[in-house]
C-alpha cells in the first residue's frame, strides 16, 4: 500500500490540532467520575472548572492548555505499507509544523537544547517508529507539556527488589511532583527492557485508555494498589487537597536482563492529550 507525503502531512497536522483542542473522552469521563465521588467541596469545584475548561476549548477551538507541549509522534508501520519514495520523517515534521500553525498553538520548542535559542517555528517533535502486525500506517500524537514531563523519574532497581519497593517508588514520584504538574494526574509506568525501553514504555502507557486492563492479574492488582495509595496522598486537584490525585495508572512491562530491573515513571497532568489515526 502506497501512502503519499501529503496524506501523512495532513493527517499529522489534523492530529496536532485535535490532540491540543479536544480532551480525550476517557480522560473526560474520569474527571466526571472523580467529581461525582469527590468528598472535598473545593476539590469538586476545581474538577468542575477543569471540565468547563475542556468544554470551552473544544467549543471555541482553542488549546486546552497554553503549554501545547513537545509533540511526541508514534508511527506504527504495518506489513503492507510501501515506504519507497516517501520521506516519512519529513512528512511527519511538516505535519507538525502545519498543524501547530493552523491551530494557533504555542511554539515551545528550541532548536539547541544547550544554547536555548533557534526556534523551530513549530517543526520540532520527537518521533518513535515501530513495525507492527496491523495493516496500514498508525499515527499517534502526544503533545507532552513539560510541567509534568519534568517530573519523570528513572530508577535502576536491583533485580531482587520486591514489588513493594517499586510501588513505593511510583508513589514517591507523585508525592515529589506534588501540585507542580497540575493534578489530578495520569501515571504511566514502564518496567523492564533497558533504561531507554522503560522510559519509552512509560510514555506509551499514557496512550492506553484509562480503563484498559493490565496484561496479567498480578499487574492489575499492582495498578489497583498504587492507584489507591496515590489518591490517599491527599494532594488532590491542583494540589489543593482532595481524593482525586490520580485519574488513572497504567503499567507496561518488557523482558529484561537477569541483572537489571529498570523502572520509569512518567506523569501527565489532568490534560492528558493525544489523538490517533490509522491510514489504510
Amino acid at each position: 500500500m502506497k501512502i503519499t507525503h501529503a496524506r501523512v502531512r495532513e493527517a499529522v497536522a489534523d492530529l496536532c490540532v485535535r490532540a491540543n483542542v479536544v480532551l480525550r473522552p476517557d480522560v473526560t469521563r474520569a474527571l466526571r467520575t472523580a467529581q461525582k465521588t469527590e468528598r472535598n467541596r473545593r476539590a469538586r469545584l476545581l474538577l468542575g472548572q477543569l471540565l468547563e475548561n475542556a468544554r470551552a476549548a473544544k467549543s471555541d477551538r482553542v488549546a486546552i492548555c497554553q503549554d501545547t507541549g513537545l509533540p511526541v509522534v508514534f508511527v506504527g508501520i504495518g506489513p503492507d505499507v510501501d515506504l519507497r519514495g516517501l520521506d516519512l520523517e519529513g512528512a511527519v515534521r511538516e505535519g507538525v509544523k502545519r498543524g501547530y500553525r493552523r491551530g494557533c498553538l504555542r511554539d515551545s520548542i528550541v532548536r539547541d537544547p544547550l544554547r536555548r535559542d533557534g526556534g523551530t517555528h513549530f517543526s520540532g517533535c520527537a518521533i518513535h517508529y515501530e513495525m507492527t502486525a496491523s495493516k496500514g500506517l498508525s499515527l499517534t500524537v502526544l503533545p507532552k507539556g513539560f510541567g509534568c514531563e519534568n517530573k519523570t523519574q528513572l530508577r535502576l532497581f536491583s533485580p531482587t527488589a520486591p514489588r513493594e519497593a517499586i510501588e513505593d517508588f511510583i508513589v514517591a514520584c507523585v508525592r515529589q511532583a506534588g501540585p507542580d504538574a497540575c493534578p489530578p494526574y495520569v501515571v504511566g509506568v514502564g518496567i523492564g527492557g533497558a533504561s531507554d525501553t522503560a522510559c519509552l514504555l512509560s510514555k506509551q502507557a499514557l496512550l492506553r485508555p484509562l480503563t484498559a486492563r493490565a496484561r496479567t492479574a498480578s499487574l492489575r492488582a499492582m495498578v489497583r494498589r498504587v492507584h489507591k495509595r496515590l489518591n490517599a496522598t491527599g494532594i488532590g486537584p491542583l494540589g489543593l487537597g482532595g481524593d482525586a490525585t490520580a485519574l488513572g495508572v497504567n503499567i507496561l512491562t518488557h523482558p529484561t536482563h537477569i541483572a537489571g530491573l529498570p523502572v520509569c515513571v512518567n506523569i501527565s497532568c489532568h490534560a492528558l492529550r493525544s489523538a490517533h489515526v490509522r491510514l489504510t
